[in-house]
């Protein structure tokens, strides 16, 4: 997650971790964008800031209002606002080091603070990056990959075949039921 920060904010974007890791009693798990086909966050979005394009589902934090109507429809949690730097100089009427609100501590759906424009984060593959996706590759374990969709075509095809021939991981062989 340190390394999804550095790389976004060496790029001049949000510095927030597009990756969280969950850990539940049997193992951890990765929450990032899923990419969604049908992308519910790009759907409710009245600004258009998240768009698919070329295989991905594409934010731009510039075009964001911050309404968090994406973070609160995506069935994954791979959205998070998060806040842009300060501008309460620019807003005098605002006091220059406003406390966050308690509700932050809650949920950063419900933070809001005085001065900090609220823009929505979301993994973007790195995009801007010709290494692809930082995450994939400092992975000590190797579990995280991008899996385009001939790739998922390829697996879905093997599974089916090693199903029909009774041969797949975990699967008995296909025997006809017997007659009695």
């Amino acid at each position: 997650m340190a390394a999804c920060a550095m790389v976004h904010r060496a790029a001049g974007l949000q510095d927030h971790p597009r990756l969280t890791v969950t850990r539940q009693a049997r193992g951890t798990a990765p929450i990032l964008c899923r990419q969604c086909e049908d992308a519910p966050c790009a759907r409710v979005c009245p600004v258009n800031a998240i768009k698919h394009e070329n295989d991905a589902i594409v934010l731009n934090e510039n075009q964001c209002i911050g309404c968090k109507l994406c973070a609160i429809v995506c069935p994954f949690g791979a959205i998070t606002p998060d806040g842009s730097k300060p501008v309460a100089k620019a807003i005098s009427h605002l006091p220059a080091a406003a406390p966050a609100t308690q509700s932050a501590a809650l949920s950063p759906l419900l933070a809001w603070t005085p001065g900090v424009r609220s823009v929505a984060v979301k993994c973007d593959l790195c995009a801007f990056s010709a290494n692809g996706p930082e995450c994939v590759r400092v992975c000590p374990t190797r579990a995280m990959f991008v899996v385009d969709n001939a790739s998922l075509a390829d697996g879905a095809a093997a599974k089916r075949r090693a199903a029909a021939a009774g041969i797949g991981p975990n699967l008995p062989p296909l025997l006809p039921p017997e007659k009695s």
